[in-house]
């Protein structure tokens, strides 16, 4: 994952050609970045676990077949994590890969080429910082800090937010960046943070991270994230499971 961000992530930052960037859809870029990584992680990952699918984010653009592997074991990546942000010259961004066997994430990398931050969990064995284990801690402020987007969110939605969530926690807005969000719920910036897209590549290993950290992610049903539903609506994550408890109760509420 350092080697991909130190060819070909790093020397493009702020710094991409003409004709670079593409548009899948609607505030849906994807770099060259994006293809070469894919490309070099997928060869990589294969060549480390001949056998194994590999799911990527723009294979799966290329061709929606790809996802039957999701209920299999398989490698799951999502080679520039935060497009949107590296297109437009900003952070943050990342790389991410999580190993999946029949729907269940069981390993999760997650990496900062700007911080050089990487972060790795297994399933049962904690979590872990640049080779550190860390125990996520809450932001200790009052009200809570919880970090919202209302990109995806219906205008229903959105005004129950305003309703239900808003009085009783410190609003701030999302880093449009799994790779950074689920760091920040652990490492005291943030204390909760709702997600409407569900994507595998965007959530497994961060799911996986937080919860061996000692936080919660789950469904807002309280049912565990499963790769294989990965266009189900409604994921929330938080720094402890009190907190998660507590969002969810006044957001169903």
């Amino acid at each position: 994952m350092r080697f991909a961000a130190q060819r070909s992530m790093l020397p493009r930052f702020r710094n991409l050609a003409a004709g670079e960037v593409e548009m899948k859809g609607k505030d849906d870029p994807v770099t060259i970045v994006d293809l070469e990584v894919e490309a070099f992680l997928t060869e990589a990952l294969t060549r480390l676990a001949p056998g194994v699918a590999v799911v990527g984010e723009e294979a799966v653009h290329a061709d929606k077949a790809v996802l039957d592997h999701l209920k299999h074991q398989c490698w799951i990546i999502d080679p520039l994590d935060g497009t949107a942000n590296f297109a437009e010259g900003k952070e943050p961004f990342g790389i991410i890969i999580a190993l999946a066997d029949a729907g269940e994430t069981v390993a999760g990398w997650i990496y900062d080429p700007l911080k050089d931050r990487f972060c790795h969990a297994q399933r049962g064995a904690g979590a872990f910082v640049n080779g550190e284990q860390v125990i996520a801690r809450t932001t200790g402020q009052t009200p809570p800090v919880t970090a919202v987007s209302r990109i995806f969110l219906t205008p229903e939605q959105s005004a129950m937010v305003d309703e239900k969530l808003a009085p009783h926690y410190t609003l701030v807005d999302i880093p449009r960046c799994a790779a950074e969000q689920y760091p920040r719920l652990a490492l005291g910036e943030n204390d909760v943070s709702s997600f409407q897209r569900t994507l595998a590549w965007d959530h497994a290993a961060g799911v996986l991270w937080l919860n061996e950290a000692g936080g919660k992610a789950a469904r807002l049903d309280g049912s565990a994230y499963r790769v294989d539903q990965h266009d189900a609506p409604g994921l929330v994550g938080a720094s402890s499971p009190a907190i998660w408890d507590a969002f969810v109760g006044r957001a169903l509420g």
